[in-house]
């Protein structure tokens, strides 16, 4: 792949000029001349440098593009579109004043593929890890329908819920997380540092120690002796399981298992059904047909388990199956969202059933959260009572014999 630097003219007369990344001249020719635009001379050029080489303040751009940029990017278009301004121009604007350096490196290369006479759907479906398809569907039905301010509009207000949905979720997993971690945390220190400096102390006893004592004794010294294996093997289980989930199967069962934990896999089911009632119901009602709505929301939802199952709803549906007997065969939906889609199947208001789906399932994450967060602390807290009672007795009960001994 190669950069060329072309100048053309559209049907207009215009002349145009940019830089389009190809195999070869030729390529490059037969791009511009399939968008309607002649072309007047094609260069072979460096490749161009990246913006935090250019601009002092560029450096600072964050390199990630996350749901926050794309939600600041679906406003930004739908008011600039409404207010008229030329797709070229807002882009341009965009590029100036975004503080993501990817996702204005993308939006300057979209630019360049409007000149060259794409459309701007198939521009943005090029950089699938920035847009996702969801998105480029939408946008795509807004040029085909001339309302594309509404697609953005629409993308902007699914995003926020699905932002939401997330941060719900991850608040409720925060406490708990953050209680488990200072726990273990505490066991290794004390393992460590605080046990051995009682050993010495009861070893002049002479006496055999408290059951209690002897398992701290024992956890104690096998920490001490095998840490640095343990810290080798910690390291290479993260790493292997880091490079794990990267992978297809991996990644698929990594999936099925946090929809399994107890407790927590029943609020992680539901807030991705919440996604899928948003993100299905947007793209249905919208006009994009059924099964390619099925297929955009299952590559929308963040979870392979989930996404494998809403493509077999779309199979199943094209088989001729209806859509609430393949939601049914997925096995995910509760009876009651099943009788309120096949209500909507047969009522034709398929899309008010879904935001009614989507509804169900918020009230049921909410409360949900709300007895997670009521039954966990009492675990927690017996978890750390047994805890800190085990280590009281390991270490107290020698010194309370010690002292009966002395009286006697």
């Amino acid at each position: 792949m190669g950069y060329f630097q072309y100048r053309a003219r559209n049907a207009d007369g215009h002349l145009l000029q940019g830089q389009i990344e190809a195999l070869s001249a030729d390529a490059v020719a037969g791009q511009l001349q399939t968008g309607g635009v002649m072309p007047l001379s094609i260069v072979e050029v460096a490749a161009p440098l990246k913006k935090g080489l250019k601009k002092g303040f560029a450096f600072g751009r964050s390199q990630k593009v996350g749901r926050d940029e794309l939600i600041l990017f679906c406003r930004q278009m739908y008011t600039l579109t409404r207010a008229g301004v030329p797709l070229v121009r807002a882009l341009r604007g965009l590029v100036q004043t975004s503080r993501n350096q990817t996702m204005a490196d993308c939006m300057e290369q979209v630019v360049e593929n409007l000149e060259a006479g794409q459309d701007f759907a198939g521009s943005l479906s090029r950089h699938p890890k920035v847009f996702p398809p969801i998105l480029c569907r939408m946008v795509q039905v807004g040029e085909h329908s001339g309302k594309l301010e509404e697609s953005f509009l629409e993308l902007s207000s699914y995003l926020e819920r699905e932002k939401e949905t997330v941060n719900r979720v991850k608040t409720a997993l925060r406490y708990p997380s953050f209680v488990i971690v200072a726990i273990f945390g505490a066991i290794i220190f004390l393992s460590l540092f605080v046990i051995p400096a009682f050993e010495n102390v009861f070893a002049r006893f002479g006496s055999q120690l408290p059951l209690p004592t002897r398992i701290l004794m024992g956890f104690s010294n096998f920490m001490i002796t095998w840490w640095p294996l343990l810290l080798v093997g910690s390291i290479v289980l993260a790493f292997g399981f880091s490079r794990s989930i990267k992978t297809e199967k991996g990644r698929y069962r990594w999936d099925h298992f946090k929809l399994r934990i107890p407790l927590v896999g029943d609020i992680v089911l539901r807030s991705l059904l919440i996604r899928f009632s948003h993100a299905f119901n947007m793209g249905f009602t919208s006009g994009v047909p059924l099964v390619q709505a099925l297929s955009f929301t299952a590559q929308a939802i963040d979870n392979s388990y989930v996404g494998s199952r809403i493509i077999k709803m779309r199979t199943s549906i094209e088989r001729g199956d209806t859509l609430t007997n393949s939601a049914a065969q997925t096995e995910m939906f509760t009876p009651l969202v099943l009788q309120m889609l096949a209500v909507g199947e047969e009522t034709g208001s398929v899309d008010t059933m879904l935001k009614d789906v989507a509804d169900y399932y918020e009230r049921e994450v909410d409360y949900d959260i709300k007895f997670l967060s009521s039954i966990i602390e009492p675990i927690l807290l017996v978890f750390i009572g047994g805890m800190v009672l085990v280590l009281a007795l390991g270490v107290f009960l020698p010194m309370w014999n010690l002292s009966s001994i002395t009286r006697h």
